[in-house]
């Protein structure tokens, strides 16, 4: 093997940049020829590939996003695109390839894999909900983007003494909820894994009212409910005034921390060295601070798990 490429797809993540990064210059350190592909699988299909130099990843480790792109296909979902994918890998030679991304990108990469291409895997998602992997590129920066935003809402809602919502990304994972409510001190925390009950909120919000508590800090994932469903659920249930902020993308963006940057470096220097030993159908991750590489069909046996200790502290810290 002499030629690589490298892509990024799905949703973007902060930390993208430092993979390709260390995937380009890993390579290129072994005498590989690295193409980056650009646009994720749709420009797999087109052959949006240009090859890839030292200088190309210059100044992009503390950059977030992607340069390379990204962008939905529904055509490599199929067949015929999928076979139009490995006749432009195949055209420039390139023999093994990177994916960083999510759940999505996996999937698309385990279809190559099946038709016979090589492909390694790198967990580029702020959900951190990939198995497998205790961590994923980007969840660190993004959770300290929802703390910082969580810090500077509760200093309005001290000062007007109000309840404030927070919806936050969370489609099918409440870790960015879970982490963020314990890191800003939030006294409710809702996730997609665990059943609420507006009563217990109700009760809670009173609790905290009946000792002289005059603001409250709710957090919920956009997997339970949007903030504005769960402010109309509170004021029919209590008649109480609050205000939502829903972060959005601001939560994707931004420069990666740096142990987001020193994750990244690792998964993708990891990649490579696996595509050395002449291996693919692998994903990288990290369980006790180890890298650790595994069949990528158990990348969807969905066997994440969340801390319940971790709901269970922060309700024993906001009484």
């Amino acid at each position: 093997m002499r030629k690589i490429g490298v892509l990024t797809s799905g949703g973007d993540s902060p930390g993208m940049n430092a993979a390709i990064r260390a995937v380009v210059r890993k390579a290129i350190y072994h005498d590989f020829e690295v193409f980056g592909v650009y646009g994720g699988y749709a420009g797999l299909i087109t052959g949006n590939i240009k090859q890839l130099e030292l200088g190309s990843v210059g100044d992009i480790i503390h950059r977030g996003g992607t340069v390379l792109y990204s962008a939905r296909s529904n055509e490599f979902k199929t067949e015929e695109g999928q076979q139009k994918a490995i006749e432009q890998l195949k055209r420039l030679n390139i023999e093994g390839l990177v994916v960083i991304g999510g759940d999505g990108s996996y999937r698309g990469a385990k279809a190559l894999t099946d038709k016979g291409y090589r492909c390694i895997c790198v967990p580029g998602t702020i959900d951190n909900d990939i198995s497998g992997t205790e961590f994923t590129i980007g969840f660190d920066t993004a959770l300290n983007t929802v703390i910082d935003a969580v810090d500077k809402i509760r200093d309005t809602a001290t000062s007007h003494e109000r309840t404030f919502i927070i919806e936050v990304m969370g489609r099918d994972a409440g870790d960015i909820a879970l982490w963020s409510g314990l890191a800003g001190g939030a006294e409710t925390i809702l996730i997609p894994e665990e059943d609420y009950d507006i009563n217990d909120i109700v009760a809670r919000l009173h609790k905290g009212q009946e000792r002289g508590k005059k603001h409250s800090i709710i957090i919920v994932a956009e997997g339970v409910c949007s903030g504005v469903d769960l402010a109309r659920k509170l004021k029919e249930a209590t008649n109480l005034d609050t205000r939502v902020s829903v972060l959005g993308h601001i939560q994707r963006g931004g420069s990666p921390t740096a142990f987001d940057r020193v994750l990244a470096s690792r998964f993708g220097a990891r990649a490579v060295e696996l595509l050395l030993e002449g291996k693919g159908g692998r994903a990288v991750g990290i369980k006790e601070n180890l890298l650790v590489d595994y069949d990528l069909s158990k990348a969807f046996e969905k066997d994440v798990t969340y801390d319940l200790s971790l709901i269970k502290l922060s309700k024993e810290l906001s009484i």
